[in-house]
């Protein structure tokens, strides 16, 4: 039996990674549209025109246009997740998130540093579209509820303690500020000092100051 036909598929007879797949890509030309002439200038149908497909398809997998921009903005907060639920116990956040960061720096495929730039454009526009606002903080929710299973294991407590809770809302806000710091930093530039987020010790050792202030230093040491 091949892979193909193992591969589940729901009642619509696409798999799910494909439509995953498919998502993205739609995401990602939408966002590109978004960026290149503003989210009221564009249309079902030109997002449609972009990815090759008609525009029923497009509203089969999105319920509007502004929703296109769900998956793309997602993929900014994906790697960051990936490298904390990978974080030893016994390890530091800073030392951790900059040996990651290093081994990111060579392995990341180029398309998937489009689409972090992508999302960082989205991020940023989020500031001036409501809309786009609203795909936004539904991407800081979800990353809101993997970092409890991240720190409920971290703290040994179950996800649903008000600790956990109170902690992972806290993270989860210094997520959101610090994306969009950069999206500033990088899109904008207006003067900003851009060394703290290219050099890997200083992002790492911002990063992890700031989850340390926001849980009260509760996360971010090693754990015995």
């Amino acid at each position: 039996m091949t892979a193909m036909a193992t591969e589940k598929r729901p009642a619509g007879g696409m798999s799910e990674r494909r439509r995953t797949r498919l998502r993205l890509e739609i995401s990602r030309e939408a966002a590109r549209l978004f960026w290149k002439q503003g989210l009221a200038a564009t249309s079902g149908d030109q997002i449609a025109d972009a990815v090759g497909l008609s525009t029923r398809t497009i509203w089969r997998h999105f319920r509007s246009k502004e929703a296109c921009a769900e998956p793309i903005v997602m993929q900014g907060v994906v790697t960051l997740m990936s490298v904390l639920h990978s974080w030893p116990k016994d390890s530091s956040l800073e030392d951790h998130l900059a040996g990651e960061l290093v081994r990111l720096q060579h392995e990341t495929r180029p398309v998937d540093l489009t689409d972090e730039m992508l999302a960082m454009k989205m991020i940023r526009l989020a500031d001036s579209e409501p809309a786009l606002r609203t795909a936004w903080l539904m991407a800081c929710d979800q990353t809101e509820q993997q970092l409890r299973v991240i720190i409920g294991d971290r703290l040994g407590r179950p996800v649903g303690d008000l600790e956990v809770r109170l902690h992972a809302a806290a993270i989860a806000a210094v997520v959101r500020v610090l994306d969009e710091q950069i999206g500033v930093a990088f899109l904008v530039g207006a003067g900003a000092d851009t060394t703290e987020l290219i050099d890997v010790k200083a992002a790492a050792l911002r990063f992890a100051h700031a989850v340390r202030t926001a849980t009260g230093g509760a996360v971010g040491d090693p754990i015995a």
